[in-house]
């Protein structure tokens, strides 16, 4: 199963996009309970359509299979001197990882901060994510300040 298509979200994906978080979180190499508990907090709502822009990549039968958001970057997160997008989530449905679909979601992102004349793209990943974002050309980021910056945060300069 592959994606055939990347677009922007709308209300009506809401049901699907959750559904897809879940089943990725949930694969996530963590205690169940910690899955369990923090999954509320992963889920979007409606009025996450008026702070982030959300993608999703459909497969070939119109299942949304992945979603990516993002959102402009606090300054005090990017590298000095530079602006850029917060890739704030991206998540592929299991059954459909390592197809592809990450790195469209990826360019996705990509383009949009290319078009909005941004230096580069930033994630706070979740440890399991880093090596993806690594083979895909992304750079860790050092943590400068151990109570604000996140462990795994990783840019992508373009």
């Amino acid at each position: 199963m592959t994606a055939s298509t990347v677009r922007r979200a709308v209300s009506a994906d809401l049901d699907a996009i959750n559904r897809v978080i879940e089943r990725a979180i949930m694969g996530w190499r963590l205690a169940e309970r910690v899955k369990r508990l923090s999954l509320p907090l992963y889920r979007y709502d409606q009025h996450d359509f008026d702070a982030l822009e959300l993608h999703v990549a459909l497969a070939e039968d119109g299942r949304i299979m992945g979603v990516a958001a993002w959102e402009p970057a606090a300054s005090a997160d990017l590298p000095a001197g530079r602006t850029g997008l917060l890739l704030h989530g991206l998540y592929v449905d299991p059954e459909a990882q390592h197809q592809g679909i990450g790195s469209r979601l990826l360019n996705a992102a990509e383009e949009a901060a290319r078009r909005q004349g941004l230096d580069g793209v930033l994630i706070k990943a979740q440890r399991d994510a880093e090596p993806f974002f690594l083979a895909a050309g992304w750079q860790r980021l050092a943590v400068d300040e151990t109570g604000r910056h996140y462990p795994h945060r990783l840019w992508k300069i373009l």
